[in-house]
């Protein structure tokens, strides 16, 4: 999660229902923990997704092990 002195003062409108719907998903203790949890994550899938993208034609089946 982001530092203290990353951040930064911002003020928007958001949706109070799904607000408490992702704090109770999240766990979080605040809105503002929520907000910046669900702002990390989403960057998280974004970089994930470019990378299933780029290597999409270059793994072969079975290459990777599960457990």
């Amino acid at each position: 999660m982001s530092t203290k002195a990353r951040l930064k003062r911002k003020s928007f409108f958001v949706d109070e229902l799904a607000l408490r719907r992702a704090r109770r998903v999240l766990r979080a203790k605040s809105d503002a923990e929520v907000i910046r949890l669900s702002v990390d994550r989403i960057a998280e899938m974004e970089a994930f997704w470019q990378f299933m993208t780029k290597s999409r034609r270059s793994l072969t089946p079975g290459s990777i092990e599960t457990p």
